[in-house]
């Protein structure tokens, strides 16, 4: 069987107008297919030329594969179970800058690049005091970028036209910030002159981002199956699920240089990313925090088998709808469809996901991702959201550590293990609330200050101790029960 190459699939050659830091599988299963989409569907013509970011890995399986690999796609469609999978072509050749960085310095003099992707992980957006202009490779990602940088400045004598369209992928907060933060911090270090430094700030675009795919990466467990589908061997096939997001911030100028809403994709361009970003933490990562205790006491160990649950679905259901999108400040149309959307990943039958994995750091979680919301949801109805207070019921009474008379494997700082092994030895419920509500160091506040709100978890969690999760869950939403 021969390995997947251009020889293979009806491809065609593009012009290398993208550079890409990483050569990993979210930006595989994320960023070059929608590329490839607008390749394909929009005449974007955009060729992509990946670096290796680190001296970890190698580029070389990518370019055995002459830059092509097969990306299968997983999850609900419009109401269905979808499996497809195409080959991703948009990925022209990768460039190892620790074994010739000469070639890595000449894309900067290449009239046809326009825009710079990556994904370096968390860590990647960092400043090395150590990286120098003259070192071959600079150590951090940003170090090389600005090398790349300056080269371009240098090679096209500052031409306006020849900024770039910076948009990075990694997972911090105002990512495009930090970046361009570095970036400045490095031209001052290495005495680059205002003349770049001007170039930097009114020529090239530093975007903001927000990225949502799950991209479990290759199927080792049926790469057997998969290939024999294929009629082609691939060692970097890629894994995803169907939903995809992408919310770039920059100016209004991106959105007609990227053609995506002709091709269908899920870009959102704006000049305010907090909003979706609130919209991703309250609704997706938000549900899964509210769901886990409830859903895993039930006796349930899957968010998909928790969704299909006429009790458990029903509760998450009510609250996301009822509880969660109405604190948030983005059009009721937009939040409804990202609603539908989380709950259609969480019944993805071709991703299984433990309540346990999601349940490392419950305490923490909590604060960022469910007790925001509950406030604001006190602030604006003057009442109390009862099924986000009746999962921090449920949260307390899960790091009481059993389940059915069995262990629980608690994940969390050892803080939050003793302070509760400490509570529940005491065994009485309404101190047990208290003292939770009142541990400032887990909410960064005294929630007891919030009126009404100990009282109703106390009873949540008296309820659930002394009647049992399922009658207590059913109690909550009975009236809305068919």
């Amino acid at each position: 069987m021969n390995l997947l190459n251009r020889s293979i699939p009806s491809t065609k050659p593009y012009t290398e107008r993208v550079l890409q830091f990483g050569s990993g599988n979210f930006l595989r299963g994320f960023a070059n297919w929608m590329i490839n989409e607008m390749n394909h569907k929009a005449n974007f013509d955009s060729g992509v030329v990946v670096v290796k970011p680190t001296k970890q890995g190698s580029i070389e399986p990518l370019n055995n594969q002459e830059g092509l690999y097969t990306l299968c796609l997983y999850g609900l469609k419009n109401g269905r179970a979808i499996s497809e999978h195409e080959i991703i072509d948009c990925i022209q050749r990768g460039i190892n800058p620790y074994q010739d960085y000469n070639a890595y310095l000449l894309l900067a003099e290449n009239p046809d690049l326009r825009f710079v992707i990556s994904n370096t992980t968390e860590a990647g957006i960092a400043y090395n005091a150590n990286d120098k202009l003259d070192d071959a490779p600079q150590e951090s990602f940003p170090g090389k970028l600005t090398a790349l940088l300056y080269k371009r400045f240098q090679a096209f004598n500052g031409a306006p036209d020849k900024g770039l369209i910076i948009i990075p992928c990694e997972l911090i907060d105002r990512n495009g910030d930090n970046l361009k933060k570095i970036v400045l911090q490095y031209a001052c270090d290495w005495n680059l002159g205002l003349d770049f430094v001007d170039w930097i700030e009114t020529n090239s675009i530093f975007c903001n981002t927000l990225v949502d795919r799950i991209v479990p990466g290759y199927p080792k467990d049926n790469i057997e199956n998969i290939t024999t589908e294929l009629g082609y061997k691939d060692n970097l096939v890629v894994e995803g699920e169907q939903f995809h997001l992408w919310v770039i911030e920059g100016p209004e100028s991106i959105k007609e240089e990227i053609p995506a809403e002709t091709c269908g994709l899920n870009i959102i361009f704006t000049d305010n990313m907090e909003p979706y970003r609130t919209q991703k933490v309250r609704v997706l990562n938000g549900a899964h925090t509210a769901l886990v205790p409830v859903a895993y006491l039930y006796g349930i160990d899957k968010v998909r088998e928790s969704i299909e649950d006429h009790v458990v679905g029903k509760f998450l259901k009510e609250a996301i709808f009822e509880e969660i999108c109405p604190t948030l400040d983005l059009p009721k149309a937009e939040l409804i469809q990202f609603a539908n959307d989380v709950l259609d990943r969480f019944l993805n039958p071709y991703l299984e996901h433990e309540l346990m994995s999601i349940s490392l750091n419950s305490i923490s979680k909590f604060k960022t991702r469910v007790l925001p919301t509950i406030l604001e949801y006190i602030k604006r109805n003057g009442e109390l959201p009862n099924r986000l207070l009746f999962s921090l019921s449920a949260l307390i009474a899960f790091y009481k550590g059993e389940r059915n008379n069995e262990i629980i494997l608690l994940k969390d700082t050892q803080s939050v293990l003793d302070f509760f092994k400490l509570q529940w030895d005491k065994g009485h419920i309404p101190t047990i609330v208290k003292a939770t509500l009142g541990n400032v160091e887990f909410w960064g506040m005294d929630l007891t200050k919030v009126d009404g709100l100990q009282k109703a978890v106390t009873t949540g969690l008296e309820h659930i101790i002394n009647d049992g999760i399922h009658k207590s869950l059913e109690s909550l939403i009975r009236n809305s029960i068919k």
